[in-house]
């Protein structure tokens, strides 16, 4: 039978802590608040502890989990290159709700599912999740709900889905404002968003100074595919707007809507790709990582030349109802 735990009683929340610790290391479930949307978390490195949250969500290992930090350093040691981009959105946004996908430490003994050696990692910006995850180490945590149902924002709506197959229950109140983390994916030369969430796209290309994003990308709660097909032409790189000609032999770049949103393009549609612009970062610039470790990226195009010709293929890792995401 399920326990439940009152984390607003400070007895509660120790004695939470100390159950839910003690289960994730026998490879059974647990649900946590995070500072996105409730979670259903499992031992990252148990593969039977993985499949048991991918069996109780109802999904397959074509969408793997991301995983939870307690600290940057434990992120560090998952992650094999942040590339060029890394270190400062992690600087700017973590702790807080903002996932990066990152090719994974291949010396890792885990198996979160098809991951094609790519890893989603996120330190949450919440008290409650943080101090378990100090005692418990790295977390394989999705979204507290069956796949293709809205994220719990309470241990009760969680509960409800989930039932049984967790055995412990931590509440700390309603999570956040109920939006999933935004993602951002490092694995290539340019970050790319791949999710919408509660970090606006406009915060994270400040930091980047480039951002690519699928054309009709949803926000966090839209259904996508595992594994969609890879077609450049539906790719926009995000850049400043050009004037119009004199002549008006060109035209002008589309205006933002009222609130600084970009006008949406419909799924599917065929678009080619815009020139990239205005790179806010050397991105041929060296990095040193917490493994000590320098990872130097190659620069894909300059500033106002034509968008690269490549770019490098979809990670297969979860997009859709994660806490943190």
């Amino acid at each position: 039978m399920s326990r439940h735990y009152d984390c607003s009683d400070p007895l509660e929340r120790v004695r939470g802590i100390a159950d839910a610790a003690s289960c994730l290391r026998r490879g059974e479930l647990v649900v946590l608040p995070t500072d996105t949307v409730y979670g259903i978390a499992g031992d990252a490195f148990t593969p039977s502890a993985v499949q048991r949250l991918l069996d109780a969500k109802g999904r397959g290992r074509q969408m793997p989990p991301p995983v939870l930090v307690g600290s940057v350093r434990a992120a560090t040691a998952l992650i094999e290159d942040l590339g060029p981009y890394g270190q400062d959105l992690i600087d700017e946004f973590w702790p807080g709700a903002l996932t990066v996908v990152c090719s994974a430490n291949p010396s890792l003994s885990w198996d979160l599912g098809e991951t094609k050696g790519t890893v989603a990692v996120r330190m949450p910006l919440h008290d409650l999740a943080l101090e378990l995850l100090k005692e418990t180490g790295p977390l394989a945590v999705s979204s507290a709900n069956l796949s293709g149902s809205p994220a719990a924002r309470t241990a009760a709506e969680a509960e409800a889905m989930l039932g049984e197959s967790v055995s412990v229950y931590l509440d700390g109140g309603p999570a956040g404002e109920g939006r999933a983390s935004s993602i951002v994916d490092l694995t290539g030369s340019l970050p790319r968003l791949l999710r919408r969430g509660a970090i606006r796209e406009e915060k994270i290309r400040a930091v980047c100074g480039v951002l690519l994003r699928d054309e009709g990308l949803g926000e966090e709660e839209d259904e996508l595919p595992a594994e969609a097909p890879r077609d450049d032409a539906a790719l926009s790189f995000e850049k400043e707007a050009a004037p119009e000609k004199a002549d008006g032999s060109e035209k002008a770049a589309e205006p933002e809507k009222a609130d600084g949103s970009e006008k949406d393009v419909a799924p599917g549609k065929d678009t080619a790709p815009e020139k990239i612009v205005g790179l806010g970062k050397d991105a041929g610039s060296e990095r040193d990582l917490a493994s000590g470790k320098g990872a130097e990226a190659e620069k894909d195009g300059a500033a106002g030349g034509d968008a690269p010709s490549e770019v490098p293929a979809e990670p297969w890792w979860e997009k859709k109802d994660e806490p943190g995401r």
